[in-house]
């Protein structure tokens, strides 16, 4: 379903790019621009009898600083929940990050991106079993991603996998800290979303 989604939009994005070009003046970022963002991650996994389901939200306001890279304050917002034989475990998150992303070709309505931000998470795990458990999380992270203007101020955003790296602790005596480094370039991690630039 993701890998259709996502050829689907950059078949909307390359047929529109491309039918477009006698209208360069819509879209487009210059220095100094402001924006707000929001992106939306989805994943379900079933096997079995067991399944998953996860999702985020991430809100963000961006600066142009110079004609390429944008500066970027975000919030995260998830919750998932993990279902086997009956018993299910819910899992809340809430945090806030920093970032930069550049876009190599901010003046068009379509710029490839890359995006890297730093990241501060706290989770709250509730077992099937009963209890409670909570979890403080920093990451770093680095996508690759897609823009396109739809019009003068609204586009259209994806991020595509990711390298990142994060260390998670437990908020309990005696608890260690555990270490991740990741590399999801496929279609298995996808976060659509909306930007509007203020004019």
């Amino acid at each position: 379903m993701k890998k259709l989604l996502l050829m689907a939009a950059i078949a909307v994005f390359g047929f529109t790019n491309v039918n477009a070009q006698e209208d360069e003046s819509k879209g487009g970022f210059a220095k100094g621009d402001v924006y707000a963002s929001g992106t939306v991650g989805f994943n379900s996994i079933s096997q079995g009898e067991a399944k998953e389901n996860e999702f985020t939200f991430s809100p963000a306001v961006g600066f142009f600083v110079n004609e390429n890279i944008a500066l970027e304050l975000n919030l995260v917002v998830g919750s998932a929940t993990s279902e086997f034989g009956g018993a299910e475990d819910k899992l809340n998150q809430f945090g806030a990050g920093i970032g930069a992303t550049y876009f190599f070709t901010p003046a068009e309505r379509f710029s490839f991106t890359t995006g890297v931000g730093v990241v501060y998470i706290n989770s709250k795990n509730e077992p099937a079993g009963g209890g409670e458990v909570k979890v403080d999380t920093f990451g770093v992270a680095v996508a690759p991603g897609i823009n396109y203007f739809v019009s003068d101020c609204f586009a259209l955003r994806a991020s595509i996998g990711a390298l990142s790296y994060t260390t998670s602790k437990a908020d309990f005596d005696g608890a260690e800290a555990v270490n991740t480094f990741a590399l999801n370039l496929d279609l298995s991690d996808i976060n659509f979303g909306v930007t509007y630039k203020f004019n």
